[in-house]
C-alpha cells in the first residue's frame, strides 16, 4: 500500500468559502490526492496525497484561479568536493516540503531554489547538513568573504602537506640519480601520520557522510586508496625483521594527500576567478550617499534613502541610486554596467545608474530606484540566476556522476582480484588498486559545465550582454537566422530629417522658417527640425500668432507673412497643388518617408518646399547585419511599419526576407513559421509589442533601454541599444558551448585513459595523484580562457 504523505500548500486570491470549496474541488481530481481541506484563515490547503507531484498540485490550484506564492533564495554550501556532491546536495533538499526545485552549482558552492511561501527555511539547513555539508543563506550576515578566508585556510593546510611529504619523496629523487637512501621507517612512519589523519581528516570526514548517505564521491576514492597505502606501509613494516629495512609505501600516501590538497587550492583559486564578473558587480555600490534636505548636505547610508530624496554627487564618487539629474552637467563612466566604452554626458533631465563612476562635474539627482530595484541590482541578480542554473548538456553529466564512484569502486576491486589471480603479491595488486583509486576524477566531470558558464556570463555581462539562463547560452551557439524588429532595434526610433527640398530661397533658410514655426513644441516632427537647425547653427527667429491645426499641421505669421506647415490634407485645405514636387514626393512617401509641406498662405499662396522624415539607422546596424551574414546566419525583418518605411531601412541593410505591416499578435506567428521552416531562431527586440514574439522564439533578444517587459520575455538583455551586441551574444554563446564540450571531452577521456593505465599497473599511486590533481585544475584552466574575450 502506497504511503501518504501531507502538505500544508499556500494560496492566495481566496475570498470566501465558495473559493475555499473551488480550490479543494480542484485538488480533489488529481491523481493521488485523497484530501485536500482549504483553512481560508491562515490562506493554506492541507493536501493528503501518494506519489502526487508538487507541480501538479500547484497546476490545478492556477486553473481553479488562484496563486500558490513562491521565492526564490540561495544558500551557500561547504564541503562539496565533486558532482556527486552536488548531486547528494540537490537529492536531500528536493526532498523538504515545499521546495519547488533545487539546483546545485558545484562551481559556486551555491544552491539556488524555488520554494512556496511557507517553506521551512530551518529544514533545509538541517537537511544540507544531515547529507554532511554545511549551509547559510547568502543574505545572512557573515562575514564580508567567506571565500577569501577558506582560501587561506587552504593555502596553509596545502604548504604544511607539502613541507611534511617532500622529505619522504627524497630517497626516490636519490634513487633516480643511483643513490640508494631511505629514512628510517619511524620517521617516514612521523612524517605521514599528521597528512594522513589530521590535513588529510577532510577525507574522512566527507566519505564517512558519503557512506551514511549510502553513495560515493571523490574524497571516499581518495581515504580508500591513501588507507590502503598507509595501512600496508604499517603492515609491511610490522612484519619486517628488527634489523631489516622494508619498502614502505608511506610516501604513497602522503604525497597523494598532499597533491589532492594542492590540486583542490588551484581548483578553489581558479573557481573564485570565475566568480569575479559578480564580485566585480557587488564591489560597484556605494555604502554611504551625500543627501540633500533644505540646501544642507548630511552623509547618511544607503539604507535611509527613500525615492525622490536628492542626492549629490560628486565629481569621481559613484552613483548611490538610480536617478534623474536635475542640476549639473557631467560625463559618468557606465563600462562595468553597460560595457560602453566611453564616457556618457549626463545634464538635467539625463538618467543615471547606481554603481557608474561621475566625470567631472557635480550633480544633483533625484532618487527613482533604490536597492534591489536598481538597474544595478537586477544585472546582479541576472547573471547570479544565469551562473546558478544548469545547461541541459548537465543532465548527461549528472547522470555519469552518479553512478561514477561506484563504478571505479569496483574496477579498483577487479584490478586487485586480477592481479591476485595472475600471480602477482599482494604488494602489487593492491598498489595498482590504490593508483586506480587516486587516479579516477569525478572532479573534472562535474566542473567542466558550469566553470565555462560562470566564465562566459561573467565576461558577457562585463561588456553589456545579460544571459539571463544556461539554456539560452546553449541554444544561442546553434542560431541559423536572426528576426529584428525595426523601431528602436535598428533604428534610432527618433525621426529625423531624411530629405528637404526648397523651392524659393536655399535650405538654410527653409529650415529657418520651419523652425520658427516648430518652435516650442514637443512633438516629434518639431524636435527634428530643431535639431537640424542646431546641427547647422542656424538662428530661429520668433513667429507672432502661432496656432496648432489639428490633423493637418502648424500655422504662424513670420514677418507679416502667414505661414504653415502640415501635411497633404493642410496642403489641399489651402487650394495648392504638389506641382513639380509631386514626383518627389511620391518617391519619398514610396520610401515610407512621412512629408510635411511649408506653405505661404498670405500674402501670396505659394509652395516653398518640402521635408521628409524617417527613422534613422543605428550606429553599427549595418555591421551588426553584415557580421551576422558573414557566418551563414540568415536576417530577416518583422516590423508593424508600412512596407515601403521597412523596405527602405531592410535595402540599405542588405536584409533580404521582410515582413512589413506586422500587427504586434501576429510577430510571434512570424517567428513560429521561421521556426517551422528548420534551424535555431533568434528574435531580437525592445518594446512591449515584441514580447511575444521574444518568447517564441528559440533565443529571445532583448535591447537595452527596451521596456521591462521584453527583458522579462528574452533570455538575453543588451545594456546598450547598439545592434553589434547580438552578433557578439551569438558568438560569446559560441566560444562558451565549445569550451563545454572540450572540458566534457577532456574529462571523459582523462578518466577513460587513466583508469586502464592505472590498472594495468603502467602509473605510480603519486604519478596518480598528480594527475588526478591536475585534471580537475586543467578543466577549470581552460574556462578560464574565456575571460580574456572581447566583442
Amino acid at each position: 500500500m502506497t504511503a501518504l504523505t501531507t502538505l500544508d500548500l499556500p494560496i492566495s486570491g481566496m475570498s470566501c468559502a465558495s473559493c475555499a470549496g473551488r480550490v479543494e474541488r480542484a485538488l480533489g481530481q488529481v491523481p493521488g490526492v485523497r484530501s485536500a481541506s482549504v483553512n481560508l484563515a491562515s490562506e493554506q490547503v492541507r493536501i493528503e496525497a501518494a506519489d502526487t507531484p508538487l507541480s501538479s498540485l500547484i497546476g490545478a490550484v492556477q486553473q481553479a484561479g488562484y496563486q500558490v506564492p513562491e521565492h526564490t533564495r540561495e544558500l551557500s554550501i561547504s564541503g562539496m568536493t565533486c558532482a556527486s556532491c552536488a548531486g547528494r546536495v540537490e537529492r536531500a533538499l528536493a526532498q523538504v516540503p515545499g521546495v519547488r526545485s533545487a539546483s546545485v552549482n558545484l562551481a559556486s558552492e551555491r544552491a539556488h531554489l524555488q520554494l512556496l511561501a511557507n517553506t521551512d527555511h530551518d529544514a533545509l539547513i538541517r537537511a544540507v547538513e544531515a547529507a554532511g555539508y554545511q549551509a547559510h543563506w547568502l543574505d545572512d550576515a557573515g562575514p564580508a568573504d567567506l571565500g577569501e578566508q577558506h582560501l587561506q585556510r587552504e593555502r596553509w593546510a596545502v604548504w604544511l602537506a607539502l613541507a611534511l611529504a617532500l622529505p619522504l619523496m627524497a630517497p626516490m629523487v636519490v634513487d633516480w640519480f643511483g643513490g640508494h637512501w631511505m629514512l628510517p621507517a619511524w620517521l617516514q612512519f612521523a612524517l605521514a601520520t599528521p597528512v594522513q589523519f589530521i590535513l588529510g581528516a577532510r577525507f574522512y570526514r566527507s566519505a564517512y557522510q558519503a557512506v551514511r548517505a549510502r553513495t560515493g564521491n571523490m574524497d571516499l576514492l581518495v581515504a580508500l586508496g591513501t588507507s590502503a597505502a598507509y595501512g600496508m606501509s604499517l603492515y609491511l613494516w610490522w612484519q619486517a625483521p628488527a634489523d631489516a629495512m622494508p619498502h614502505l609505501y608511506f610516501e604513497a600516501a602522503a604525497v597523494v594527500i598532499a597533491l589532492v590538497l594542492l590540486g583542490k587550492y588551484l581548483e578553489s583559486r581558479a573557481k573564485r576567478q570565475t566568480t569575479s564578473a559578480i564580485r566585480a558587480l557587488e564591489a560597484l555600490r556605494p555604502e554611504r550617499a551625500l543627501r540633500v534636505r533644505e540646501d544642507v548636505e548630511e552623509d547618511v547610508p544607503i539604507a535611509e534613502l527613500r525615492l525622490a530624496d536628492l542626492i549629490a554627487v560628486k565629481p569621481g564618487e559613484r552613483f548611490p541610486v538610480d536617478g534623474e539629474v536635475l542640476e549639473g552637467q557631467s560625463h559618468a563612466d557606465e563600462a562595468l554596467i553597460s560595457g560602453e566604452s566611453l564616457p556618457v554626458l549626463k545634464e538635467p533631465g539625463s538618467r543615471v545608474t547606481a554603481g557608474a563612476i561621475n566625470g567631472e562635474g557635480r550633480l544633483l539627482v533625484r532618487t527613482t530606484a533604490l536597492g534591489g530595484e536598481t538597474v544595478l541590482a537586477r544585472i546582479i541578480r541576472l547573471v547570479e540566476d544565469a551562473q546558478a542554473a544548469k545547461a541541459p548538456i548537465q543532465k548527461l553529466v549528472d547522470k555519469v556522476s552518479a553512478v561514477f564512484v561506484p563504478v571505479v569502486i569496483a574496477i579498483a576491486l577487479l584490478t586487485l582480484a586480477v592481479w591476485l589471480a595472475l600471480g602477482a603479491g599482494l604488494e602489487t595488486a593492491l598498489l595498482n588498486a590504490v593508483a586506480v583509486l587516486v587516479i579516477a576524477c569525478p572532479c573534472a566531470l562535474g566542473l567542466a559545465t558550469p566553470t565555462a558558464i560562470m566564465a562566459g556570463t561573467g565576461v558577457a555581462a562585463k561588456h553589456g550582454i545579460l544571459i539571463k539562463d544556461a539554456e539560452a547560452l546553449e541554444i544561442a551557439h546553434a542560431v541559423t537566422s536572426v528576426a529584428f524588429d525595426k523601431t528602436g532595434t535598428l533604428t534610432s526610433g527618433t525621426p529625423r530629417i531624411a530629405h528637404l527640398r526648397a523651392l524659393l530661397g536655399g535650405e538654410d533658410e527653409l529650415l529657418q522658417q520651419a523652425g520658427a514655426l516648430q518652435r516650442g513644441s514637443e512633438h516629434p516632427l518639431a524636435k527634428a527640425v530643431l535639431d537640424a537647425c542646431d546641427e547647422r547653427n542656424l538662428p530661429v527667429p520668433a513667429i507672432a500668432a502661432s496656432q496648432a491645426l489639428a490633423g493637418r499641421g502648424i500655422a504662424g505669421t513670420l514677418d507679416e507673412r502667414r505661414l504653415a506647415l502640415g501635411n497633404r490634407r493642410l496642403l489641399s485645405e489651402s487650394g495648392l497643388q504638389a506641382g513639380d514636387l509631386a514626383d518627389l514626393a511620391t518617391a519619398w512617401e514610396a520610401e515610407g518617408r512621412t512629408l510635411s509641406w511649408l506653405i505661404e498662405q498670405s500674402p501670396q499662396p505659394r509652395v516653398l518646399g518640402l521635408f521628409a522624415f524617417g527613422d534613422t539607422l543605428k550606429p553599427g546596424a549595418a555591421e551588426a547585419v553584415a557580421q551576422l551574414q558573414a557566418r551563414g546566419i540568415r536576417t530577416h525583418l518583422i516590423s508593424g511599419d508600412n512596407r515601403g518605411s521597412a523596405q527602405a531601412v531592410a535595402s540599405t541593410l542588405g536584409i533580404s526576407d521582410v515582413h512589413a505591416e506586422v500587427l504586434p499578435a501576429d510577430k510571434a506567428a512570424n517567428v513560429a513559421a521561421l521556426k517551422a521552416a528548420g534551424g535555431v531562431v533568434a528574435m531580437v527586440g525592445d518594446g512591449i509589442n515584441d514580447a511575444p514574439a521574444l518568447a517564441a522564439a528559440d533565443v529571445g533578444i532583448a535591447m537595452g533601454g527596451g521596456t521591462d517587459v521584453a527583458m522579462h520575455a528574452a533570455g538575453i538583455t543588451l545594456m546598450r541599444g547598439d545592434p553589434r551586441l547580438v552578433p557578439a551574444a551569438l558568438e560569446i554563446s559560441r566560444r562558451t558551448y565549445a569550451k563545454i564540450r572540450q572540458n566534457l571531452f577532456w574529462a571523459f577521456v582523462y578518466n577513460l585513459i587513466g583508469i586502464p593505465l592505472a590498472a594495468s599497473g603502467l602509473l605510480d599511486p603519486m604519478l596518480a595523484g598528480a594527475a588526478m590533481a591536475f585534471s580537475s585544475v586543467s578543466v577549470v584552466s581552460n574556462a578560464l580562457l574565456l575571460k580574456r574575450w572581447k566583442p
